[in-house]
């Protein structure tokens, strides 16, 4: 690294093992104890943000990392303070030009502590009534329908299907249908 960068308290990305960023996260705080970094390296994130799943019918929320190998640390980038975080066990690197780290942009950090921040997930629905899916979870997998009803407050869908010749309501997670 170059002599003696000072660009003052900023975020920074590290590049990680994917699957290794807590981690990463867990010894490069051991490492800011032990070599008394507190000064120079203030915080990390591994940012994460929670998602709808559908899992054995069950409508979960799951926590999903929203850069995959990527670590955030804010910190004020000294020979010293690179260097324990450069040699932290599983981590690659800094994003940057060469061998100078690039700060993350300060709008950027917060649209992404919003984005983190989120409570209940959204749903995204990208259907309307008339439209035809196809089931792709639950005891009607694998039929096909045309939407009746769109519960967007709940997540909820009426997909009309065909049983024994008669058009049948049933009502679905949104996540269970796939638009054709």
């Amino acid at each position: 690294m170059p002599k003696q960068i000072q660009q003052g308290r900023n975020w920074y990305v590290l590049h990680t093992y994917s699957g290794y960023e807590e981690a990463v996260a867990r010894n490069l705080k051991q490492r800011i104890e032990s070599m008394n970094m507190e000064d120079k390296i203030f915080s990390i994130l591994v940012p994460t943000e929670k998602k709808i799943k559908i899992k054995k019918g069950k409508r979960v929320i799951e926590e999903e990392k929203v850069y995959p190998g990527y670590v955030l640390v804010e910190m004020i980038v000294t020979d010293d303070s690179w260097y324990v975080v450069r040699n932290t066990p599983r981590v690659t690197g800094f994003i940057g030009a060469g061998t100078v780290p690039t700060p993350v942009a300060p709008d950027e950090i917060k649209s992404l502590q919003k984005r983190m921040g989120v409570e209940e997930p959204k749903y995204k629905i990208d259907v309307v009534i008339g439209d035809l899916v196809k089931i792709i979870d639950g005891p009607f997998k694998d039929f096909d329908g045309k939407i009746s009803e769109i519960d967007e407050k709940k997540g909820k869908i009426k997909v009309l299907v065909s049983v024994f010749g008669r058009e049948t309501p049933v009502e679905l997670d949104f996540l269970q249908v796939k638009k054709i």
